[in-house]
């Protein structure tokens, strides 16, 4: 029921109670009322009424949420439903959001955050945002990501009743120019491999088989010898190896159950894991008991899986040493992706080869390397139809030419 209380100045204040929150304490809403000049007590008690019926049918509905900051709110938001659904990888993804999202936002009650105040947030940090590392311009990928964040959150109060209405689907993300993938060059690649005998083993193994078979760092770091089929030359994808820093190295399932797949590897691949299985076999039997006994590929000095990070810094040193210059891990997955697009291979066959739950996601990212394809498609049709534009005794002579060769006469 909701409570009316008169106040000295001649308003009237509305109560109606909203329940108990996480924290335990009773949480209330409030109105006023003023009545218009001239009314009788009669009809300012029948108006107040009226209107304290009508505010409690709001709070019922949801309509009118407690004053709780989004700050406060996000961070019940994490603990209530990101914690217990999100991966540990994107929940600590969300968390570093929050350094941004909160000084901004985070002092603003959550019922009174307009679509505005969210577009100005998105637009400002997309033109003066910048990478705290690097210093370069947030792209608008980030963005992205921080408007879901922040939808996300809407989203949770909506379903707790608190709220009806997400300010986010109102916001858009500014359009930006897509850089082109950086993507080491085939004359890249071949300074990488000639040098790489004098790189340890796993390094070897690391790069070769992230360029063949395009496999996620993470789907790599996964990798264990139960994955390998030695005798069918395959090489399955089951699981992932994460970091945090508040779970260390970790175990996880593959992204999407697309990534989860089974590619067919060449000789040359297989006989450096044979010869590598051996390597690992040794160097675990003199360590002795200072091995873990892990199945993992790629492992520390000491058998336990490696670091996510270990072979970005190995990439981005080697780089230096041979003097090609780095681009980063992923581009080794993007170059496995444009061998495929400009030999020709589908679209719908990229997709699954590189584990992606949709084929859009594939066309999205590598759209301007389909279309370079498409583009020599076209350099070859026209160059197998050249003799149209001959004259008529030189198309004769190169039909017959053509025929002769096919034959071999």
């Amino acid at each position: 029921m909701a409570a009316i209380r008169k106040r000295k100045n001649g308003s009237y204040e509305i109560r109606v109670s909203c329940g108990y929150g996480v924290d335990g304490k009773q949480h209330n809403q409030y109105r006023s009322y003023y009545p218009e000049p001239g009314m009788t007590p009669r009809q300012i008690e029948r108006e107040v009424n009226k209107m304290a019926v009508l505010f409690e049918e709001e709070c019922m509905r949801g309509q009118i949420t407690s004053a709780i900051k989004f700050q406060r709110f996000a961070e019940q938001w994490f603990d209530e439903y990101a914690k217990i659904n999100l991966r540990p990888t994107s929940y600590a993804r969300m968390k570093q959001l929050t350094k941004r999202v909160y000084p901004a936002l985070g002092h603003k009650r959550i019922d009174k955050i307009t679509a505005r105040d969210i577009q100005r947030f998105i637009t400002d940090m997309m033109i003066n945002g910048r990478n705290e590392t690097t210093g370069k311009p947030l792209s608008r990928k980030t963005a992205v990501h921080h408007l879901s964040f922040i939808s996300d959150v809407f989203t949770y109060a909506i379903r707790m009743g608190m709220l009806s209405d997400n300010p986010c689907r109102r916001v858009f993300v500014p359009k930006q120019e897509q850089l082109e993938k950086e993507i080491f060059t085939l004359d890249e690649v071949r300074t990488l491999f000639a040098n790489l005998d004098n790189e340890p083993m796993k390094y070897q193994l690391y790069l070769m088989l992230a360029i063949y078979s395009g496999f996620r760092r993470s789907e790599m770091l996964g990798l264990e010898w139960k994955d390998i089929d030695f005798e069918n030359d395959l090489i399955h994808v089951r699981r992932t190896s994460q970091y945090t820093a508040e779970k260390g190295i970790y175990t996880d399932t593959t992204k999407t159950r697309s990534s989860k797949r089974v590619s067919k590897m060449p000789e040359i691949i297989m006989d450096l894991l044979r010869r590598f299985r051996t390597e690992q076999t040794i160097e675990a039997r003199r360590l002795g008991t200072k091995w873990v006994e892990n199945d993992r590929l790629f492992t520390k000095w000491n058998g336990a899986p490696m670091n996510p990070q270990t072979p970005f810094e190995w990439l981005k040193g080697y780089c230096g040493r041979v003097g090609v210059p780095f681009k980063n891990i992923h581009s080794l997955r993007h170059l496995h992706a444009s061998l495929l697009i400009f030999e020709g291979v589908d679209v719908v066959a990229v997709s699954a080869d590189m584990g992606h739950s949709v084929v859009g996601t594939t066309l999205n990212l590598y759209s301007h390397m389909f279309q370079e394809a498409r583009a020599r498609n076209c350099e070859a049709i026209t160059n197998a139809l050249k003799f149209a534009h001959q004259p008529a005794e030189c198309v004769k002579y190169d039909v017959q030419n053509r025929g002769n060769e096919q034959f071999g006469t």
